[in-house]
């Protein structure tokens, strides 16, 4: 295949653009949207959001080459039809698209102001020192928890940094800007332990799990557990943007419907239920963003 159709195909296994260029169009759109109820600012002009989607596209690529080089051994070992270790494209290549992409989220950065681009430099630092595992790989193995809240740490920074585009230049963050961050830190674990809570027949040795490290029913409980916290910080941006109602309703009915596909899940941890679990964990999350950043802006909420 020439280079162009491989990385076409790799970019629809490994970073699907048709995915995920619309749920980063609403993730990034709705951070820009809440910095701005938050602080009772006018909505910035089309070119912010522009600015702020090429960022989110940027990074988490840039989060997909990282991870292809974290993962590499474990790849080869046990996941051989990847990819990279299949032979599709070559790591170096990937890397080099990623470090290829600097300057130009830079200049992106730059096109807001300087203030945005110490905001990118402070996630780019913290996912260097995600790929490096902070220095010390055996220690956070072996406390998975403190794993998980390490890495998941960066979507609050990825968050700071989109609702920068929007206060960046405007007098600086609302007050209330904390909670949106606390949901996106806490999103970021429902999304990861979501895909990561597999049914017993689906666990592949070598490659750790939630399910594996705890059981599938517990991990499941716990998974549930944090799509509660979700709820309650969804709801909390919601009062502080003025859509209390109706904000809090979704976040009511979503945490509702995650229950019912958990108790599903912890009854018969099957491939199905699996697929159920990982599917409503990116619903949870895409509905999560979607209501905190459009519904307010619909019901009237602060402008």
């Amino acid at each position: 295949m020439t280079l162009a159709r491989r990385l076409w195909t790799y970019q629809a296994e490994r970073f699907p653009l048709l995915r995920t260029v619309p749920l980063l169009a609403v993730f990034s759109a709705a951070s820009i949207n809440v910095s701005a109820l938050l602080a009772g600012r006018e909505l910035p002009g089309p070119g912010a959001y522009a600015i702020g989607l090429a960022l989110g596209l940027i990074l988490f690529f840039q989060m997909r080459a990282a991870d292809e080089w974290k993962d590499l051994e474990t790849d080869r070992r046990y996941r051989p039809e990847r990819a990279i270790p299949r032979g599709l494209v070559s790591l170096r290549l990937i890397l080099g698209i990623a470090l290829g992409l600097v300057p130009v989220a830079v200049l992106l950065a730059l096109a807001d102001g300087t203030a945005l681009l110490w905001l990118l430099l402070l996630v780019w630092g913290w996912l260097a020192l995600m790929t490096v595992e902070f220095g010390v790989p055996a220690w956070l193995t072996a406390r998975p928890l403190v794993y998980l809240v390490s890495h998941m740490a960066i979507m609050p920074l990825i968050d700071l940094m989109l609702t920068g585009v929007e206060w960046a230049g405007a007098g600086g963050p609302a007050p209330g800007l904390w909670l949106f961050l606390a949901l996106s830190l806490v999103n970021g674990c429902v999304l990861e332990i979501g895909r990561k809570c597999w049914a017993p027949e689906n666990e592949w040795p070598g490659v750790d799990s939630y399910s594996g490290l705890w059981g599938a029913r517990r991990a499941a409980s716990v998974w549930l557990s944090l799509v509660a916290v979700a709820a309650v910080l969804l709801a909390a941006v919601g009062w502080a943007t003025g859509g209390a109602l109706a904000v809090g309703l979704v976040a009511g009915l979503g945490l509702a419907a995650c229950a019912a596909v958990a108790s599903r899940f912890r009854a018969a941890p099957v491939a199905r239920t699996q697929a159920w679990l990982d599917a409503a964990a990116g619903l949870w999350v895409l509905i999560c963003y979607a209501a905190a950043g459009f519904l307010p802006l619909v019901t009237g909420g602060a402008p």
